[in-house]
């Protein structure tokens, strides 16, 4: 049953037979068999069917929640008996906001010194992806913000605060002051995150607070690209301190700190609530712990 269990779970997310399928490894009237005999089995009906998925019924809503419990423990299980037998080995999936990329080596390479059997894969998300992803088991972990909007049940480690700074090359306006008030960077021309970043909600709850409106003109999902834009003197943005380091910036770029208020919102690690951890995030969870005793992120 957990192999149909799976193939369920991957029509819940793809919400389509085809792609779902083709993200089992099987083929669609392989899938469609099983979703009918996992149907049979239980004795209700799991999927609205029409010419094509047409969503869950009730019962599919609530048999989704108990396959991703089931699912879950026994990947627990079978990993557990995996590190039993070789140590720990196996594939690390992480999706982080974008704000929180740069930090993300602190924590995978002395992870991986320490276990090099060990991969990883990273991907950048909004922080309701971030999330998505962790309930629908299409990660392993997440950083997130852990404030402001609801994470729902999952388990955390407070990694750092995010804390802002004005971004712009020297000699443009506001350039030569050794900090600025949210209200006179509202008329800057700003490139900025785009709306869907809790990162840019953020900002713009903190612009409006001080009475000023972010009208940026250019937009990115890449912090890399609103560095660039920076780089060239034409534009200024706004990005949290640890960031702002991690590009380096030569000394025509200025990092003036925002006051008025001086914001901060916490970023961490979350992981499911399951009792046991897989073992992979268990070493994972310890890493982020002790990293966060060993260094002022």
């Amino acid at each position: 049953m957990i192999d149909k269990l799976e193939f369920f779970i991957a029509l819940a997310n793809e919400k389509h037979f085809g792609r779902a399928a083709e993200e089992c490894g099987i083929s669609q009237p392989t899938l469609s068999a099983a979703i009918r005999q996992l149907e049979d089995q239980l004795g209700v009906m799991l999927v609205q069917r029409g010419s094509r998925f047409q969503g869950l019924t009730p019962e599919g809503q609530r048999v989704l929640e108990w396959a991703r419990r089931i699912v879950g423990d026994a990947r627990t299980m079978r990993e557990e008996m995996r590190a039993a037998r070789r140590g720990l080995s196996g594939h690390i999936r992480l999706a982080a906001i974008p704000t929180a990329l740069a930090m993300l080596s602190r924590i995978t390479t002395p992870f991986q010194e320490r276990h090099p059997g060990v991969t990883f894969s990273i991907v950048s998300r909004n922080s309701l992806q971030v999330l998505s992803m962790l309930e629908n088991l299409e990660i392993d972990a997440g950083i997130t913000y852990l404030e402001n909007e609801p994470l729902g049940r999952v388990t955390t480690v407070p990694l750092y605060a995010e804390r802002y700074n004005l971004i712009t090359a020297a000699g443009s306006p506001l350039s030569d002051r050794d900090n600025v008030t949210w209200r006179e960077i509202g008329d800057l021309r700003l490139c900025l995150l785009t709306a869907d970043m809790q990162n840019r909600r953020i900002i713009n709850r903190h612009l409006t607070e001080a009475g000023a409106t972010a009208h940026p003109t250019l937009e990115s999902n890449s912090m890399i690209v609103l560095f660039s834009h920076v780089r060239t003197g034409r534009w200024a943005s706004i990005m949290p301190r640890n960031v702002a380091k991690s590009f380096g910036f030569p000394v025509e770029i200025r990092m003036i700190p925002i006051v008025e208020p001086e914001a901060h919102h916490l970023v961490g690690l979350v992981a499911p609530y399951r009792e046991p951890f897989t073992p992979l995030v268990s070493a994972l969870l310890h890493e982020a712990r002790v990293l966060v005793q060993d260094e002022e992120l």
